[in-house]
């Protein structure tokens, strides 16, 4: 697309990490950093620069300000709380994010944006409801990168059992980007196969003894890598670019992005990860895939988690 600007706000790990992305995939016509650490971002900056003499073409990078949010397309927030040593639930981080999740909408918005945000900052569920509600822009363009990093890792970790591409296995991981979430397992599929089915007839590649077991390999993935390299930058980063082009391209993917409920899945007022169709607008449809009765049950009690923590954001209390 012509013309496109996008804004990232947070220049840690993951935060350069998705923007040289962006800059190799040709996503954008200029890309805006901002980061409280100036020097950092300028650095950022001048390294990116130097990389677009090889690439496809000449994107615009600059090191910028909040006002520079007024005529971007998106705004990606990645910038979050430190993690302190040992923690091991997002949630945990809740009130140094409230914080400054609160003064970043508030520049954002003070700038005349009024485009799409996209939150990848945790706990991100919660972080994308308090920045719905504080920017007053529409629930279709507020969406949170949700569980789309822990459905990659799903992926993975099933192509690597039978040694396929990834690409071919159909599954996803929905509820909270965090303890709660869950995989509904009765959608899931491999070349048109049930993943029950393949698991079944093929007892003796399969290394795990329950599908709990590979839910909770999935679930502490991102503990795994955190614990090793002090971030998680890559697969975030991609899953992240997916999101972005979509929406620019006007492609129509089927993502599970936390997105506002208004009662589907028996669910309301809550930003949750759920399949759901992205355009340019943001979130155009959320898709009700059938659930099992205990895969209703799973999503609903991911919800109430997510809810409890809501009287906090709105209170501070």
């Amino acid at each position: 697309m012509q013309g496109t600007k996008i804004v990232i706000v947070g220049v840690g790990s993951v935060g350069s990490t998705l923007s040289y992305t962006l800059i190799n995939q040709d996503l954008c016509d200029e890309l805006v950093l901002i980061d409280r650490n100036t020097d950092k971002v300028k650095g950022e900056v001048l390294d990116m620069r130097d990389s677009v003499y090889y690439l496809n073409r000449n994107i615009e990078i600059n090191c910028g300000t909040y006002q520079d949010c007024k005529d971007a397309n998106i705004v990606v927030i990645t910038a979050s709380a430190p993690m302190r040593p040992g923690l091991e639930d997002r949630n945990e981080m809740l009130k140094s994010s409230k914080i400054l999740m609160e003064d970043i909408i508030n520049n954002i918005m003070a700038s005349g944006f009024n485009g799409i945000l996209l939150i990848v900052s945790n706990p991100v569920d919660l972080m994308t409801y308090h920045a719905w509600r504080l920017s007053g822009l529409p629930a279709r363009r507020v969406l949170g990168t949700g569980t789309t990093v822990d459905t990659a890792r799903l992926c993975s970790k099933v192509a690597s059992v039978f040694s396929i591409d990834s690409r071919d296995i159909s599954a996803l991981v929905l509820g909270e980007h965090g303890d709660s979430e869950f995989i509904p397992w009765s959608t899931a599929t491999i070349g048109g196969k049930t993943i029950e089915d393949v698991f079944i007839d093929n007892k003796d590649r399969v290394p795990y003894e329950s599908f709990d077991e590979l839910r909770n390999e999935v679930k502490k993935a991102g503990w795994e890598i955190f614990k090793r390299k002090g971030n998680t930058s890559y697969g975030i980063a991609s899953s992240t670019a997916a999101i972005i082009k979509s929406i620019l391209f006007n492609e129509n993917r089927i993502y599970p992005v936390s997105t506002y409920l208004t009662g589907q899945y028996g669910v309301e007022d809550v930003y949750i990860s759920v399949p759901t169709v992205i355009d340019r607008n943001g979130a155009r449809e959320i898709v009700e895939i059938k659930l099992k009765p205990e895969e209703e049950k799973q999503m609903h009690a991911s919800a109430e988690l997510i809810k409890s923590l809501h009287h906090y954001l709105r209170h501070g209390e």
